[in-house]
């Protein structure tokens, strides 16, 4: 267990480019300590964890959390995972690999045919996102305009603007979509 931890903190420290020395004046610990911490040379206390995990911008559950399945930098097509099935319309499947503090989502998006105008509910959040077309007419909703896009057509957008994304026909439209920050985690 004392290894498992350590190395999550190592992992955590590097992917933030943060030094031994950085981290140990974060949480008012020796560098020393920190450093057989990650090699899991010794234990820690859940009130030091808390700290680490304070200055490192996690939460304490994450050092308990069962390691997620790695998946390795290239992604095979037979390969992608489905990450889940909304309200029946939409299939998410991922499409990146698990590096830690990924800053993207790169998704391809099934949307099944069949919504219809009233199920429009556009959204906001932060970050960005990238939309390319590559089967079907998609209907985008953008601060209440209605825009169709056709394979090979794309958007950039700021996600702060309302928006909603839909599949007024009969048949399949397939998007591949990159969101920033990472909303997958």
């Amino acid at each position: 267990m004392h290894k498992e931890i350590g190395e999550k903190i190592n992992t955590l420290r590097n992917a933030q480019g943060m030094t031994l020395k950085e981290l140990s004046e974060k949480v008012n610990l020796s560098a020393s300590f920190i450093s057989q911490a990650e090699r899991g040379l010794t234990s820690i206390t859940i009130n030091t964890l808390k700290k680490i995990a304070d200055a490192l911008d996690v939460d304490l559950n994450h050092f308990f959390s069962p390691p997620r399945s790695h998946r390795p930098m290239i992604v095979r097509s037979y390969e992608q995972e489905v990450l889940r099935i909304d309200e029946s319309k939409f299939i998410y499947y991922s499409l990146g690999s698990d590096i830690a503090n990924r800053q993207l989502d790169p998704l391809l998006v099934t949307i099944l045919p069949g919504q219809r105008p009233e199920e429009v509910m556009a959204a906001e959040h932060p970050g960005e996102e990238f939309v390319y077309v590559l089967e079907g007419i998609l209907t985008l909703i953008l601060d209440d305009r209605q825009y169709e896009l056709y394979p090979g057509d794309s958007i950039h957008m700021a996600s702060s603007v309302p928006h909603d994304w839909v599949n007024l026909t009969g048949k399949l439209v397939k998007i591949l979509v990159v969101s920033s920050p990472s909303v997958l985690g």
